[in-house]
């Protein structure tokens, strides 16, 4: 058994489920490794960690330990007999795969085999994004622009191979085509194989010897893209469209990438949308709101006529049909609904005074006053 507690060599919780636990071991494991760290005690420290860890990620032996102090039991003396916890066969309740996982994320290889992409496949190019940045009506209508940006563009010269022209790339002769070199290391495991791409061809399974001058051997210059957008009608914020085909290209002879435009729509002065609803605030006199009236409301179509029935109230709301903005791809057009809101006069004239005073008395709400409306009347006289 370990000098110190498990638990603790881990830094993990006596509750702690079996993620955590792995969790835990990945991290330490990584740190400690000597493959990894120079360091005199690392080593050490690394077989105190993978003892911890094929203990209590068995849960037998984790029962056992959490017991009797000993993964074996009352009788048991803990751990293998090379003080690495790794006695026998099976390699405890932990398997070998959960191992094998764990250096596979270390090292990239493991005890699993892997099926590599042949590095001479045609891969499509990578993916662009472009934000473009419309006003409320060119979202609402859609419109036709042309948009410039940088891509990398498939080298005229030597037609992407990388090579000056009159020559072509040849087989990597250190991976021999395969992109990939095997490399061994030593562990408290045993021997364990890994791959990793060939330093000589980067991956790519080729080398070129002579140069394209034009691209440096890469196959790819950077170029100033120019490409027609048709913005689709009733477009909104955070929506994106893809153009096919736009993006950087591709290699061995694969597809350009695509390229994704994300739209940011400006905020209007005047209106506020919801999908293909508009909204719009519309003020209205007190005697228009009393009497009712024909009124004239802006729109993203122009103005159109609208009617305020007698005794309309602040805060009502009206739709207009039709008013609003396109469905996206659709030929459905939504509404504007429009909310009037009573405008209380700020200077009012003597006229408007009389006439208010007037209406205040009839509605009972101030109580006759002859002379002093007398008074009133001869005074704006």
């Amino acid at each position: 058994m370990a000098s110190r507690d498990y638990y603790e060599i881990l830094g993990i919780s006596k509750d702690a489920s079996q993620d955590e636990i792995k969790k835990a071991y990945r991290k330490l494991s990584k740190k400690y490794h000597p493959d990894l760290n120079d360091a005199p005690e690392a080593e050490e420290k690394f077989k105190e960690v993978t003892e911890a860890y094929e203990v209590l990620s068995d849960d037998k032996k984790k029962a056992n330990y959490d017991q009797f102090g000993s993964a074996d039991g009352p009788q048991g003396f803990g751990g293998g007999s090379d003080g690495a916890g790794f006695g026998g066969s099976g390699f405890g309740g932990a398997g070998f795969g959960d191992f094998s996982d764990i250096f596979s994320d270390l090292f990239g290889g493991g005890g699993r085999s892997r099926q590599r992409q042949d590095p001479n496949a045609p891969k499509k190019g990578r993916d662009l994004q472009y934000q473009m940045t419309l006003n409320f009506e060119d979202a609402v209508f859609g419109k036709k622009t042309k948009i410039k940006y940088n891509r990398e563009a498939q080298c005229e010269t030597c037609g992407g191979n990388g090579a000056k022209p009159g020559t072509k790339p040849e087989t990597c002769s250190n991976c021999h085509g395969s992109g990939v070199v095997n490399r061994t290391l030593n562990t408290p495991l045993g021997q364990m194989q890994s791959q990793e791409a060939c330093p000589v061809c980067g991956g790519t399974g080729k080398e070129v010897k002579d140069k394209c001058e034009t691209c440096g051997g890469s196959g790819r210059v950077e170029q100033k893209h120019e490409v027609e957008v048709d913005v689709p009608a009733g477009v909104e914020e955070g929506q994106q469209m893809r153009l096919q085909g736009q993006g950087d290209a591709g290699e061995n002879g694969g597809p350009y990438g695509d390229l994704f435009i994300i739209f940011k729509v400006k905020s209007s002065k005047d209106f506020e949308r919801d999908g293909s609803t508009i909204y719009y605030d519309q003020q209205i006199s007190f005697t228009q709101a009393a009497l009712g009236a024909e009124i004239n409301v802006k729109t993203v179509h122009g103005k159109v006529s609208l009617n305020i029935p007698a005794g309309t109230q602040t805060g009502t709301t009206f739709r207009l049909k039709g008013k609003g903005a396109p469905k996206l791809q659709s030929k459905t057009v939504g509404d504007q609904l429009v909310k009037v809101k009573i405008k209380t006069p700020k200077h009012l004239s003597n006229q408007q005074k009389i006439a208010l005073y007037a209406l205040a008395e009839a509605n009972g709400e101030i109580k006759p006053k002859e002379s002093f409306f007398d008074k009133l009347k001869k005074s704006f006289k």
